[in-house]
């Protein structure tokens, strides 16, 4: 409290008293020295890499609360774009996920401070733009389907080791993780603490911004989701390290449109912005090749449409020239319709732009906005428009 005396009558660690009374367990700070930490700012391409030694002592810092100036989201406030680092809501007013949530934070903070289990590898956090010269023109790009694995088993970060990985990512980088939210970001945030950092030093993206982090660590597994969610014990990464001694994992963090009213995404305004937007997080670099892990992004509180959103990453990574394995979390029917949906697309030679995709994404939300608020199923809507004589979806 010393470090932010007026926050006394506000800040309770009611949760961090009861867990530690309940767990045992104790915190060590480790102490590493560094020079100030550079800010990823909104539309500078930049880096930032850190040894995982030194996150663990930015993080432990957080934990404790001791960044003075980052405790407001005032207008006024001289880091009000950038996410809140310090762990003030996460250690007050107790709740069932904040005990979980503790126990995946409590146990990286064990591995780090034990000199047997501390990792001393490397963290790279990258903030990538993509300028309006360097978009697709989506209604005339040439670019055919690229290869897709779908199914309905299986999960982004476990079956998707080794490719590019999609973190369903707030435009606050981390969304909810030090407040209540338990959901897909918010998970893999608390299974790869590193990541938390990111929220020290990235300010908030905009339409044409992701992150791409390289080499953080996977240091707890888990079971559920949301208020079934539960720390399910340690997990041991035995990912190989690159020449700069980063672990052989590249997470991207894309943010979807937030619809208040489903009905409200089905206009091209809003296809265009995810269309950039993924292909911003999707678009090959030299030093990066694999193939995207993903699944139903901006389709939970964010009321996206799922088989609007697969069309989407469909054609960015078509456009992007990468290939696609898409994970429906146990939606057989999204599996089906879109590993047919998919197989129609390349068997008829569709094209994003040229024939037809992007100008029948047009078509379809004019038909959805005509449609008098009955839906239009996207996939049925592909078929009848471009292989009618085949089959029924």
């Amino acid at each position: 409290m010393k470090y932010n005396p007026k926050y006394k009558d506000q800040w309770s660690f009611d949760a961090l008293c009861r867990f530690v009374k309940v767990r045992g367990h104790l915190l060590q700070s480790p102490v590493e020295s560094f020079l100030s930490v550079p800010l990823l700012r909104r539309g500078e391409a930049a880096s930032v890499t850190l040894s995982q030694v030194q996150i663990s002592c930015l993080l432990a810092n957080a934990f404790f609360c001791t960044f003075p100036h980052r405790n407001t989201t005032s207008s006024t406030a001289e880091y009000h774009r950038y996410p809140s680092i310090n762990f003030t809501s996460l250690l007050g007013q107790w709740s069932e996920r904040k005990k979980e949530k503790l126990r995946a934070v409590l146990h990286y903070f064990h591995v780090m401070t034990e000199e047997k289990t501390k990792s001393e590898g490397l963290v790279t956090f990258e903030r990538r733009c993509v300028r309006d010269s360097d978009l697709v023109n989506w209604g005339s790009c040439k670019e055919k389907m690229n290869k897709l694995y779908v199914s309905s088993h299986g999960t982004i970060e476990t079956e998707g080791t080794g490719l590019l990985q999609v973190d369903f990512a707030s435009s606050w980088i981390g969304g909810g993780v030090l407040g209540s939210g338990l959901v897909q970001e918010e998970i893999l945030f608390l299974m790869n603490p590193e990541l938390i950092v990111s929220r020290l030093f990235t300010e908030k993206l905009a339409d044409n911004e992701c992150l791409i982090v390289t080499g953080s660590q996977q240091f707890s597994s888990y079971s559920g989701f949301g208020d079934s969610f539960e720390w399910a014990g340690p997990h041991e990464d035995v990912l190989r390290r690159d020449k700069w001694a980063r672990l052989q994992r590249q997470i991207v963090a894309i943010d979807a449109l937030h619809f208040k009213q489903r009905r409200d995404q089905y206009n091209m305004i809003s296809v265009r912005r995810e269309l950039n937007k993924a292909f911003c997080g999707f678009k090959r670099h030299d030093h990066d090749k694999p193939d995207i892990a993903t699944g139903k992004w901006g389709c939970g509180a964010f009321n996206g449409d799922p088989q609007l959103k697969a069309t989407i990453q469909l054609m960015a990574a078509a456009a992007a020239g990468r290939g696609l394995a898409f994970f429906t979390f146990r939606d057989e029917e999204l599996e089906l319709g879109l590993r047919r949906t998919h197989h129609l697309l390349v068997e008829e030679g569709v094209t994003v732009g040229e024939k037809p995709l992007f100008r029948l994404l047009e078509d379809f939300c004019a038909a959805q906005q005509a449609s008098g608020g009955s839906h239009v199923d996207l996939f049925h809507f592909i078929w009848t428009n471009i292989g009618p004589s085949r089959s029924q979806l």
